[in-house]
């Protein structure tokens, strides 16, 4: 049990037996004391006026004496008005250390055939292009959410929906049968999601070209873009792909695992995964059986033209289209009929859907559908809604071929890496596959850390010259950090696993101050799954390095003299390096050893 649990339960008692009211432990939970006071721990009294009938400091100085009679971690209190700040024992902070020390998985809950199943949605790609700047903060965030969810002590399965149909994919097809010459990837010397995606654009280019033709004649834009044959082909293609027109299928599924191919290649070098891919050209069709469902059993209604609605404006929203007028599906539709696969193929207890926040509406039209159609967990299914990532000369237009590709992007940051690791004597001992890997690692990282420590809910700007600082809020300040710690216990002939007679070490204040920071671990890893944040996670990894570089810069280390104190602060540092390495790990990142 945490120090704070024990506090505000002793605190409890304290309530009763000093005031005979009984109290919740929310009241008077403890939290971090203010840097400019003195104390480790506080607690606002202000809560407990009504029972106590006395003045915030005369109720402070009464909780607070009880508090060391009555609990044997604590020292002594000061009283600010109604606040109790805390001093624990020296002795105490000993103890959490050599607890968190020897435990191979602090901070995390253990999961058991019993927990609870929740299963993550993230990527969603189209197979007509790339992924980009803007799926790599949606496949960081989703992947470092599972694994937060995990820590949680949560069974997970991460899964992703590719959009594998509809007109962006014939614009594609199209394209390459017009223009194509029968290239491939490995003639192209091409990824396969490169590939489609430059046919992507080609087919916009001429397509853009023809609607301006069409207007020189008079049309109005809109009739131009009405009455382009390149458009109309392609809708032609699609209805062919919808009536399983062999050559048409046989031509998307070539293009698709070109794409497929492409895509595992960006997946495996980002650093992510899933359990289970489903695609929409299979759940699409269990999408209409499931809203056809729906309106034999009343839940729906079909309009005069064939089209089938829900109306949701009892519930505050409007009339959803779920079947267009000739049978054919929408998106709600799709997602529909995903969700029935999902949930015939696991007991879901819980479902994060993890899309960009332009989506909200469409996740509470969702939510609602699926409640209504019988899925338990419909009405509580969670949008992990996250903000944009834009760019500092503006946003990306896929079509146009403005996007920042993911992995030109990572590409970058690795070459920005090695600009920045260029100082005379940082890499150096190092082999050049050695420096390879190391290069990877901190390129890598900085992208993950510079996305992932942004509040998700919020527009990000994303400058890739900003990222790598090995002395800002960065990745590259936590794994120099990290690397730091791995070479001061190198150079250490102390055995650690031997430390003896620590209890008789007592922590100076900035040796208590980085325990009381490793030992918040946990509740931050806690508090970042309650509230589906991963930037949690991150800036207590940045505040963990800053705090170790103050003490390493105010404690000598290897050179203290008393062997006692010595492998109390290189046992001390050990457990940071162990803990930055355990929360970046919650973020997808790697650490290197040497750097």
């Amino acid at each position: 049990m945490s120090i704070e649990n024990i506090l505000a339960g002793v605190a409890v008692e304290a309530v009763k037996e000093l005031y005979g009211a009984q109290i919740d432990a929310a009241q008077v939970m403890p939290q971090a004391t203010k840097k400019e006071f003195e104390g480790n721990l506080t607690i606002v009294v202000f809560p407990l006026l009504r029972a106590s009938h006395k003045a915030p400091d005369v109720t402070a100085t009464e909780l607070g004496n009880y508090l060391v009679a009555h609990c044997d971690a604590v020292e002594k209190f000061n009283v600010i008005k109604g606040f109790l700040n805390i001093t624990l024992k020296p002795t105490y902070w000993t103890s959490v250390l050599t607890r968190i020390a020897t435990d191979d998985n602090y901070g995390f809950k253990p999961v058991t055939a019993d927990s609870p199943l929740v299963m993550i949605e993230y990527s969603s790609p189209n197979t007509n292009k790339p992924l980009h700047l803007g799926h790599v903060r949606n496949n960081l965030l989703g992947y470092s959410l599972a694994l937060i969810m995990a820590a949680c002590g949560n069974r997970v399965v991460k899964t992703n929906i590719v959009n594998d149909r509809g007109i962006h994919i014939c614009k594609s097809m199209l394209a390459w049968l017009k223009w194509g010459e029968g290239i491939t990837p490995e003639k192209a010397g091409k990824k396969g999601d490169h590939l489609i995606g430059d046919f992507y654009v080609t087919f916009d280019v001429h397509y853009k070209q023809e609607v301006a033709q069409l207007m020189e004649q008079g049309l109005s834009k809109e009739e131009a873009e009405r009455q382009s044959p390149l458009m109309q082909e392609a809708h032609d293609m699609l209805r062919r792909w919808e009536q399983g027109d062999e050559e048409v299928r046989s031509l998307w599924a070539m293009m698709n695992e070109w794409v497929y191919a492409g895509f595992d290649e960006t997946y495996k070098r980002l650093g992510v995964s899933f359990d289970k891919i489903y695609y929409e050209s299979q759940t699409y069709l269990e999408g209409k059986a499931k809203v056809l469902e729906g309106l034999e059993k009343g839940i729906f209604y079909r309009r005069d033209d064939g089209s089938v609605w829900a109306d949701l404006t009892a519930d505050g929203l409007d009339e959803k289209l779920l079947l267009r007028s000739d049978g054919t599906s929408v998106y709600m539709t799709q997602d529909i009929g995903t969700a029935k696969l999902r949930y015939e193929d696991y007991p879901i207890d819980s479902m994060i859907y993890v899309v960009g926040n332009e989506q909200n509406y469409h996740f509470q039209v969702l939510s609602l559908l699926l409640d209504k159609l019988g899925f338990k967990w419909g009405k509580d299914l969670i949008h992990f809604s996250y903000g944009m990532v834009e760019l500092p000369n503006g946003k990306m237009k896929s079509r146009e071929g403005t996007v920042v590709d993911a992995d030109d992007l990572m590409d970058s940051m690795i070459e920005t890496a090695r600009e920045k690791s260029g100082e005379p004597g940082r890499l150096e001992g190092l082999t050049p596959a050695e420096r390879e890997e190391v290069l990877r690692i901190i390129g890598l990282g900085a992208l993950k850390y510079f996305i992932l420590k942004v509040d998700p809910r919020k527009n990000m700007l994303f400058n890739p010259e900003e990222s790598i600082d090995f002395a800002g809020n960065t990745g590259s300040f936590i794994q120099y950090t990290y690397a730091r710690i791995r070479s001061i216990l190198r150079k250490s002939c102390d055995d650690l696993s031997a430390c003896q007679n620590l209890e008789c070490h007592a922590p100076s204040e900035k040796e208590t101050a980085l325990i009381q920071r490793v030992a918040d671990f946990a509740t931050v890893v806690a508090e970042a799954g309650r509230t589906y944040s991963p930037a949690l996670i991150a800036n207590y990894a940045y505040d963990l390095a800053k705090q170790f570089n103050q003490f390493y810069h105010d404690c000598s280390i290897l050179r203290e003299e008393d062997d006692t104190c010595r492998q109390f602060r290189l046992l001390l540092s050990r457990t940071v390096a162990v803990t930055l390495r355990r929360a970046v790990g919650l973020l997808g990142m790697e650490m290197p050893e040497r750097m």
